[in-house]
């Protein structure tokens, strides 16, 4: 198999996960579970609970401890994006090639899908618990990173600085800050959880974290470049949306042609670190040089 079957394949089996996970659509409050399935169910790579699992087998892992976390990253994933498309933050119709959830139903009804997700994340990672009691420090040490990487010292930390920046000039310190928290932050934890799940050292897992936060800011680097060289068509959302929102991006600091470079030697960084491991997962290596390198 190559490749490409190989991704699409699990692919397949992660939107599966994310079905199973859901909640049922029923009671007077049923239209927050219409749209957090709308939401949730929109498509998009499923990078975050793909690098989870990847990391998860390249460490051996076998539990099953591993599938709710895998649905829980993806829902925080998707609760960032409802709620970056929300008028007072990037004002976006569109994501992944369809209309956004706040203009399916309504503001209001956005925010609070974004709020239901980001909670229901939890509920389901706490599942882990009862999947495999045995494993109780390891869920416990799992949901702490799950917690901090999303949170103000992570994820939203990043959010904030970024909309703080928002028509300012920034200095590469700024910019840098919050490429390693907005976007790196949840690809760290991925990879994290995934190690920490199958029982990986303390030293392999903190690798693991070095690992992820290089990929991370290689990810939005290329983000930035596709920003300025794609079409809607094959993005999947607004192009130019970075200049519309007058944010300072690699590309406006750097330059087209420095921003191609530095993600080339920043990938090439994160993959001599995996490798240093030892660890044996070559499709793991592979998908992480084509996220890198994507066209959408």
């Amino acid at each position: 198999m190559n490749f490409r079957d190989e991704k699409r394949k699990k692919t397949e089996e992660i939107e599966q996960i994310l079905k199973e996970y859901l909640p049922v659509q029923e009671g007077k409050q049923q239209v927050i579970m219409e749209a957090m399935e709308y939401s949730l169910m929109a498509g998009g790579k499923r990078l975050r609970p793909m690098l989870l699992w990847e990391t998860f087998r390249m460490f051996g892992g076998a539990a099953k401890t591993v599938r709710p976390f895998m649905a829980a990253i993806e829902m925080i994933h998707t609760y960032s994006l409802v709620h970056d498309d929300l008028p007072a933050m990037d004002d976006d119709d569109y994501r992944r090639g369809r209309k956004t959830t706040h203009i399916v139903y309504g503001e209001d009804m956005g925010i609070l899908a974004g709020d239901a997700l980001l909670n229901y994340a939890f509920e389901t990672a706490c599942t882990a618990f009862e999947e495999a009691p045995e494993e109780a420090i390891r869920i416990g040490k799992a949901l702490q990173v799950l917690a901090k990487k999303a949170g103000i010292y992570g994820m939203i930390g990043g959010q904030v600085v970024d909309v703080s920046a928002s028509g300012k000039n920034i200095t590469e310190d700024i910019l840098s800050f919050i490429y390693e928290l907005k976007t790196g932050a949840l690809l760290e934890s991925a990879m994290m959880i995934g190690a920490i799940l199958a029982g990986a050292e303390e030293e392999e897992v903190a690798v693991i974290e070095q690992v992820a936060k290089k990929i991370g800011i290689a990810f939005q680097i290329q983000d930035d470049i596709l920003d300025v060289t794609s079409t809607e068509e094959v993005l999947g959302k607004p192009v130019f949306s970075d200049q519309k929102n007058e944010k300072t991006t690699y590309v406006t600091l750097f330059g087209l042609e420095k921003a191609k470079k530095d993600v080339e030697q920043i990938s090439e960084e994160a993959i001599a670190l995996l490798r240093s491991l030892q660890r044996e997962n070559a499709y793991l290596e592979q998908l992480l040089q084509e996220l890198i390198h994507r066209e959408k």
